[in-house]
């Protein structure tokens, strides 16, 4: 399961620290080299549940992305 799943009790409770987001961009990397494997291989139709995986974690980041005030972003020069 994906860390950025969180049961519905437990939303809004957890702290993101930059351990959990690396966890997290890891493990898109992980699913993103699943889907092109098995994309490779011509079974587009069993890399779906990883999609909705990256998608789901794409998503929070980007929600984590639009609440973190521009002064606390880090930039990448």
């Amino acid at each position: 399961m994906s860390v950025a799943f969180v049961p519905e009790r437990l939303r809004g409770k957890a702290e993101v620290n930059q351990e959990t987001l690396q966890r997290l961009l890891e493990e898109n990397d992980q699913l993103i080299r699943c889907i092109v494997e098995y994309q490779s291989k011509g079974r587009a139709t069993d890399c779906v549940q990883y999609e909705h995986i990256l998608h789901r974690n794409l998503i929070y980041l980007a929600t984590i992305a639009d609440a973190t005030p521009p002064s606390a972003q880090k930039t990448v020069d």
